[in-house]
């Protein structure tokens, strides 16, 4: 599974706990804890979007796709999370079909505005970013709407519940497999 959404939106924190609890053997991958890896020579894209920055990103994705396929070569099914636009198909979502396989399900965190301003106002670090920024990603996810993925507006969920419908939507999924 590909989680996607905004800053804020809850992916890693709702990846890491629905890949806790499942039954079965699962992994949670983060694009932003690989891209953390870099510790000389870090592109952070809040100093300014530049190659070295979108190089890192390039990277990270590689590495996750081919993390996430070792996994699932060895029985461990895995949930990723990243901030795909859905503006960009080429770097997005088919960047990690060819990264990860056509088996791959995505599916769109995408709360409120004001639910995202809120939970990126307590991040620290290279994780928060500029309540301008916040918005400009939350209008462009935006465009995920008509795109035929599952999306999840978990402005009201909290954790445990977002990770309750991830379960719904994946077994929605594995009956009747979306195309994308």
């Amino acid at each position: 599974m590909l989680l996607i959404g905004p800053a804020g939106a809850g992916k890693t924190t709702v990846a890491r706990h629905w890949a806790q609890r499942r039954r079965v053997p699962t992994a949670h991958i983060s694009l932003d804890d690989v891209r953390e890896w870099v510790c000389s020579g870090f592109a952070d894209p809040q100093s300014g979007w530049n190659e070295h920055s979108e190089a890192q990103y390039r990277l990270a994705r590689r590495t996750c796709g081919f993390a996430a396929r070792n996994f699932l070569a060895n029985g461990i099914s895995c949930i990723v999370d990243d901030a795909v636009f859905p503006d960009r198909p080429v770097v997005g979502l088919g960047g990690w079909k060819r990264h990860v396989g056509p088996g791959l399900l995505p599916v769109v965190l995408l709360p409120g505005l004001e639910v995202v301003l809120e939970r990126n106002a307590e991040r620290s670090g290279n994780r928060r970013l500029s309540d301008e920024e916040v918005a400009a990603i939350h209008g462009r996810m935006a465009g995920w709407y008509g795109s035929g993925l599952p999306i999840i507006d978990n402005s009201t969920y909290d954790v445990e519940t977002t990770a309750r419908v991830l379960d719904d939507v994946l077994a929605r999924a594995i009956a009747s497999p979306p195309t994308w």
